[in-house]
């Protein structure tokens, strides 16, 4: 609640991150179980009140809430807690984020290829506003989940195709429901927004295009960059670990020690 005040004294861009701090508090409680599954949330005027924040940011949170699929809007009733089978999956538990990464360059990269022959007009226009939005957060030095998941779930949906929807939904919802892979995907993604940002642009330049072995290929292009940054940052951390344990054993085991003993 303290980050939340804290961006209240910023200006556009602190707006901007403002929501997103009111969607992350509310996304949290609903992983904790605060606001339980199949709940109605606190209505906007107690959300507002709650996290001293205006309306029309709480109404951007639950927007960036219905986005992932967190909430469900219901005209005349309220705004409601959906569900996950994540919670207790195990299997989905013991996925590390480069199998995560790998599996989503091999759907999706078909995926964009067949977006490409089946997108229509209308799809085409909300995944340039999605983009838009990308490129919005990369200008104010933002890197949430949200424009990102729409943007390759509006690819999913053009495929036409509802399995390939529905699988590339259960990859995203792995993603972002366990910390370790969403951790991961994070730090590397607010590393180099620019060129996550361009690989968006060259996806999208390529479905609009018509084109889809160009739009397989950008896609491909996109997680590459993305296994890359992970590789490169696993690696740092290992270097980092190995440094911090050679330091504990010089500080345990040094000649001045063994002369004094």
């Amino acid at each position: 609640m303290i980050e939340i005040r804290k961006k209240r004294e910023l200006g556009m861009s602190g707006k901007k991150r403002l929501y997103l701090s009111v969607f992350n508090e509310i996304s949290k409680r609903i992983n904790s179980g605060e606001f339980p599954v199949g709940s109605r949330l606190p209505t906007e005027r107690e959300l507002s009140e709650r996290f001293e924040v205006s309306r029309p940011t709480i109404r951007e949170a639950i927007i960036a809430l219905e986005a992932k699929e967190q909430v469900s809007v219901k005209a005349n009733s309220g705004v409601y807690v959906l569900g996950s089978n994540l919670a207790n999956d195990d299997f989905s538990r013991e996925i590390s984020a480069f199998e995560l990464l790998e599996a989503r360059v091999i759907l999706e990269g078909e995926a964009a290829a067949l977006a490409a022959r089946m997108i229509t007009p209308e799809e085409l226009r909300e995944l340039a506003l999605a983009l838009s939005q990308m490129e919005q957060e990369g200008v104010e030095d933002i890197s949430s989940s949200g424009a990102d998941r729409q943007f390759h779930t509006i690819i999913a949906k053009a495929t036409h195709n509802r399995v390939i929807v529905k699988q590339i939904k259960y990859l995203w919802d792995i993603q972002e429901n366990f910390d370790h892979i969403h951790d991961a995907h994070q730090s590397v993604c607010v590393t180099d927004l620019s060129t996550r940002i361009a690989d968006h642009a060259a996806i999208y330049d390529a479905i609009a295009a018509g084109e889809g072995d160009k739009a397989r290929k950008a896609m491909r292009k996109h997680f590459s960059d993305l296994l890359e940054a992970m590789h490169n940052a696993s690696e740092k951390e290992a270097v980092e670990e190995t440094k911090r344990k050679v330091s504990k054993l010089r500080e345990r085991f040094t000649i001045g020690e063994v002369v004094n003993l």
